[in-house]
Protein backbone atom coordinates (compact mmCIF):
# COMPACT_ATOMS: atom_id res chain seq x y z
CA UNK A 1 0.00 0.00 0.00
CA UNK A 2 1.37 3.42 -0.98
CA UNK A 3 2.05 6.21 1.52
CA UNK A 4 -0.82 8.20 0.01
CA UNK A 5 -3.24 5.31 0.52
CA UNK A 6 -1.99 4.75 4.07
CA UNK A 7 -2.46 8.42 4.82
CA UNK A 8 -6.03 8.30 3.55
CA UNK A 9 -6.84 5.22 5.65
CA UNK A 10 -5.31 6.87 8.71
CA UNK A 11 -7.31 10.04 8.13
CA UNK A 12 -10.57 8.11 7.74
CA UNK A 13 -9.78 6.08 10.85
CA UNK A 14 -9.31 9.25 12.90
CA UNK A 15 -12.60 10.62 11.56
CA UNK A 16 -14.25 7.38 12.60
CA UNK A 17 -12.83 7.66 16.11
CA UNK A 18 -14.12 11.23 16.38
CA UNK A 19 -17.56 10.15 15.18
CA UNK A 20 -17.55 7.22 17.60
CA UNK A 21 -16.78 9.26 20.73
CA UNK A 22 -20.44 10.16 21.20
CA UNK A 23 -21.40 6.48 20.95
CA UNK A 24 -18.77 5.55 23.52
CA UNK A 25 -20.10 8.19 25.91
CA UNK A 26 -23.67 7.00 25.33
CA UNK A 27 -22.71 3.39 26.03
CA UNK A 28 -21.11 4.30 29.37
CA UNK A 29 -24.23 4.24 31.62
CA UNK A 30 -25.81 1.27 29.81
CA UNK A 31 -22.63 -0.82 30.00
CA UNK A 32 -22.10 0.12 33.66
CA UNK A 33 -25.66 -0.99 34.43
CA UNK A 34 -25.13 -4.23 32.51
CA UNK A 35 -22.04 -4.96 34.59
CA UNK A 36 -23.94 -4.27 37.80
CA UNK A 37 -26.79 -6.56 36.73
CA UNK A 38 -24.37 -9.27 35.64
CA UNK A 39 -22.89 -9.13 39.13
CA UNK A 40 -26.31 -9.60 40.75
CA UNK A 41 -27.14 -12.40 38.29
CA UNK A 42 -24.11 -14.34 39.50
CA UNK A 43 -21.67 -13.88 36.62
CA UNK A 44 -18.01 -13.38 37.44
CA UNK A 45 -16.18 -10.31 36.15
CA UNK A 46 -14.36 -12.44 33.56
CA UNK A 47 -17.65 -13.95 32.35
CA UNK A 48 -19.19 -10.49 32.13
CA UNK A 49 -16.32 -9.06 30.10
CA UNK A 50 -16.18 -12.18 27.91
CA UNK A 51 -19.89 -11.86 27.10
CA UNK A 52 -19.40 -8.26 26.04
CA UNK A 53 -16.30 -9.20 24.02
CA UNK A 54 -18.00 -12.03 22.13
CA UNK A 55 -21.62 -10.84 21.90
CA UNK A 56 -21.44 -7.02 21.81
CA UNK A 57 -25.21 -6.59 21.66
CA UNK A 58 -26.81 -4.63 24.49
CA UNK A 59 -30.43 -5.75 24.28
CA UNK A 60 -29.44 -9.39 23.75
CA UNK A 61 -27.08 -9.34 26.70
CA UNK A 62 -29.73 -7.83 28.94
CA UNK A 63 -32.25 -10.45 27.82
CA UNK A 64 -29.67 -13.18 28.40
CA UNK A 65 -29.23 -12.03 32.00
CA UNK A 66 -33.00 -12.17 32.53
CA UNK A 67 -33.22 -15.67 31.03
CA UNK A 68 -30.20 -16.88 33.01
CA UNK A 69 -31.88 -15.68 36.19
CA UNK A 70 -34.93 -17.78 35.28
CA UNK A 71 -32.76 -20.84 34.63
CA UNK A 72 -33.44 -20.92 30.88
CA UNK A 73 -31.44 -23.35 28.73
CA UNK A 74 -28.65 -22.28 26.36
CA UNK A 75 -30.52 -23.13 23.14
CA UNK A 76 -33.55 -21.08 24.17
CA UNK A 77 -31.33 -18.11 25.04
CA UNK A 78 -29.56 -18.33 21.67
CA UNK A 79 -32.85 -18.56 19.76
CA UNK A 80 -34.36 -15.63 21.69
CA UNK A 81 -31.37 -13.38 21.06
CA UNK A 82 -31.39 -14.39 17.38
CA UNK A 83 -34.97 -13.13 17.09
CA UNK A 84 -34.08 -9.92 18.92
CA UNK A 85 -31.12 -9.29 16.60
CA UNK A 86 -32.73 -10.34 13.32
CA UNK A 87 -32.88 -6.65 12.33
CA UNK A 88 -29.10 -6.78 11.92
CA UNK A 89 -29.56 -8.68 8.66
CA UNK A 90 -31.42 -5.68 7.23
CA UNK A 91 -28.92 -3.18 8.62
CA UNK A 92 -26.00 -5.13 7.21
CA UNK A 93 -27.62 -5.44 3.79
CA UNK A 94 -28.30 -1.71 3.72
CA UNK A 95 -24.80 -0.79 4.89
CA UNK A 96 -23.22 -3.14 2.35
CA UNK A 97 -24.57 -0.94 -0.45
CA UNK A 98 -23.10 2.17 1.14
CA UNK A 99 -19.64 0.87 2.09
CA UNK A 100 -16.65 0.95 -0.24
CA UNK A 101 -15.60 -2.28 -1.97
CA UNK A 102 -13.57 -4.47 0.35
CA UNK A 103 -12.42 -8.07 0.73
CA UNK A 104 -15.02 -10.35 2.32
CA UNK A 105 -12.90 -11.24 5.40
CA UNK A 106 -12.54 -7.52 6.18
CA UNK A 107 -16.31 -6.99 5.85
CA UNK A 108 -16.91 -9.98 8.10
CA UNK A 109 -14.61 -8.44 10.69
CA UNK A 110 -16.25 -5.04 10.87
CA UNK A 111 -19.78 -6.45 10.50
CA UNK A 112 -19.35 -7.82 14.03
CA UNK A 113 -19.31 -4.23 15.26
CA UNK A 114 -22.58 -3.18 13.65
CA UNK A 115 -25.05 -2.00 16.29
CA UNK A 116 -28.02 0.36 16.06
CA UNK A 117 -25.71 3.26 16.93
CA UNK A 118 -22.75 2.44 14.70
CA UNK A 119 -25.14 1.74 11.84
CA UNK A 120 -26.83 5.12 12.31
CA UNK A 121 -23.52 6.98 12.25
CA UNK A 122 -22.36 5.15 9.12
CA UNK A 123 -25.72 5.38 7.33
CA UNK A 124 -25.95 9.15 7.85
CA UNK A 125 -22.43 9.82 6.56
CA UNK A 126 -22.27 11.59 3.21
CA UNK A 127 -21.18 9.47 0.25
CA UNK A 128 -19.42 6.11 0.49
CA UNK A 129 -18.34 4.85 3.90
CA UNK A 130 -14.69 3.83 4.05
CA UNK A 131 -13.36 0.78 5.88
CA UNK A 132 -11.06 2.96 7.97
CA UNK A 133 -13.98 5.11 9.12
CA UNK A 134 -16.02 2.08 10.13
CA UNK A 135 -13.18 0.56 12.13
CA UNK A 136 -12.70 3.88 13.93
CA UNK A 137 -16.37 4.15 14.90
CA UNK A 138 -16.58 0.51 15.95
CA UNK A 139 -13.36 0.68 17.98
CA UNK A 140 -14.76 3.48 20.15
CA UNK A 141 -18.14 1.79 20.62
CA UNK A 142 -16.69 -1.67 21.26
CA UNK A 143 -13.99 -0.57 23.71
CA UNK A 144 -16.47 1.55 25.68
CA UNK A 145 -18.97 -1.29 25.95
CA UNK A 146 -16.43 -3.92 27.00
CA UNK A 147 -14.41 -1.79 29.44
CA UNK A 148 -17.46 -0.27 31.13
CA UNK A 149 -19.16 -3.67 31.44
CA UNK A 150 -16.20 -4.86 33.48
CA UNK A 151 -16.11 -1.59 35.41
CA UNK A 152 -19.79 -1.93 36.28
CA UNK A 153 -19.18 -5.42 37.67
CA UNK A 154 -16.27 -4.20 39.79
CA UNK A 155 -18.31 -1.25 41.09
CA UNK A 156 -21.20 -3.61 41.82
CA UNK A 157 -18.98 -5.67 44.08
CA UNK A 158 -18.48 -2.69 46.38
CA UNK A 159 -22.18 -1.83 46.67
CA UNK A 160 -24.34 -2.94 49.61
CA UNK A 161 -26.10 -6.26 49.02
CA UNK A 162 -29.56 -4.70 49.16
CA UNK A 163 -28.63 -2.13 46.50
CA UNK A 164 -27.13 -4.83 44.26
CA UNK A 165 -30.37 -6.82 44.38
CA UNK A 166 -32.49 -3.73 43.68
CA UNK A 167 -30.51 -3.10 40.48
CA UNK A 168 -32.54 -5.83 38.77
CA UNK A 169 -35.28 -3.20 38.39
CA UNK A 170 -33.02 -1.44 35.87
CA UNK A 171 -33.40 -4.41 33.54
CA UNK A 172 -37.16 -3.94 33.25
CA UNK A 173 -36.77 -0.16 33.10
CA UNK A 174 -34.49 -0.52 30.08
CA UNK A 175 -36.99 -2.71 28.22
CA UNK A 176 -39.81 -0.30 29.01
CA UNK A 177 -37.62 2.57 27.81
CA UNK A 178 -37.04 0.76 24.51
CA UNK A 179 -40.68 -0.23 24.04
CA UNK A 180 -42.64 2.91 24.92
CA UNK A 181 -41.12 5.26 22.28
CA UNK A 182 -41.80 2.63 19.59
CA UNK A 183 -45.38 2.19 20.80
CA UNK A 184 -45.93 5.94 20.51
CA UNK A 185 -44.81 5.90 16.87
CA UNK A 186 -46.79 2.89 15.67
CA UNK A 187 -50.04 1.16 16.63
CA UNK A 188 -48.56 -2.01 15.13
CA UNK A 189 -45.96 -2.13 17.91
CA UNK A 190 -48.75 -1.78 20.50
CA UNK A 191 -50.56 -4.80 19.03
CA UNK A 192 -47.31 -6.77 18.92
CA UNK A 193 -46.49 -5.96 22.53
CA UNK A 194 -49.99 -6.76 23.83
CA UNK A 195 -50.23 -10.03 21.91
CA UNK A 196 -46.74 -11.17 22.89
CA UNK A 197 -47.38 -10.34 26.55
CA UNK A 198 -50.73 -12.15 26.46
CA UNK A 199 -49.32 -15.30 24.87
CA UNK A 200 -46.35 -15.35 27.24
CA UNK A 201 -48.67 -14.94 30.25
CA UNK A 202 -50.81 -17.86 29.07
CA UNK A 203 -47.76 -20.07 28.50
CA UNK A 204 -46.32 -19.13 31.90
CA UNK A 205 -49.43 -19.66 34.03
CA UNK A 206 -50.55 -22.83 32.26
CA UNK A 207 -47.00 -24.25 32.26
CA UNK A 208 -47.44 -25.21 28.61
CA UNK A 209 -43.89 -24.10 27.83
CA UNK A 210 -40.77 -23.28 29.77
CA UNK A 211 -39.95 -19.59 30.27
CA UNK A 212 -37.43 -19.44 27.42
CA UNK A 213 -39.63 -21.24 24.90
CA UNK A 214 -42.63 -19.21 26.06
CA UNK A 215 -40.85 -15.98 25.11
CA UNK A 216 -39.72 -17.37 21.74
CA UNK A 217 -43.12 -18.80 20.76
CA UNK A 218 -45.03 -15.74 22.03
CA UNK A 219 -42.80 -13.44 19.98
CA UNK A 220 -43.16 -15.51 16.80
CA UNK A 221 -46.93 -15.99 17.18
CA UNK A 222 -47.62 -12.31 17.77
CA UNK A 223 -45.46 -11.30 14.80
CA UNK A 224 -47.19 -13.80 12.47
CA UNK A 225 -50.70 -12.79 13.58
CA UNK A 226 -50.04 -9.05 13.21
CA UNK A 227 -48.49 -9.54 9.76
CA UNK A 228 -51.43 -11.72 8.64
CA UNK A 229 -53.94 -9.11 9.82
CA UNK A 230 -51.97 -6.37 8.10
CA UNK A 231 -51.88 -8.43 4.90
CA UNK A 232 -55.66 -8.89 4.99
CA UNK A 233 -56.15 -5.15 5.55
CA UNK A 234 -53.95 -4.31 2.57
CA UNK A 235 -55.93 -6.66 0.32
CA UNK A 236 -59.18 -5.03 1.41
CA UNK A 237 -57.71 -1.60 0.78
CA UNK A 238 -57.62 -0.67 4.43
CA UNK A 239 -53.93 0.18 4.44
CA UNK A 240 -51.37 -0.75 7.06
CA UNK A 241 -51.21 -0.11 10.79
CA UNK A 242 -50.30 3.49 11.49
Amino acid sequence: MSELALGKVSSEFRKGIQAGISIGIGYFPIAITFGLLAKTTGLTVSETVLMSLLVFAGASQYISLSLLTLGTGAFEIILTTLIVNIRHFLMSASLNEKCEDEHTPVKMLYSFGITDETFSVAALREGKVSTGFLFGVILMAYSSWVVNSGLGHVIGGSLPRMLQESMSVALYAMFVGLLVPSMKKSVKVVYLAVLAASFNTIFTFTSLLSTGWGIVVATLLSAVIVELVEGVKRKKGGGEFA
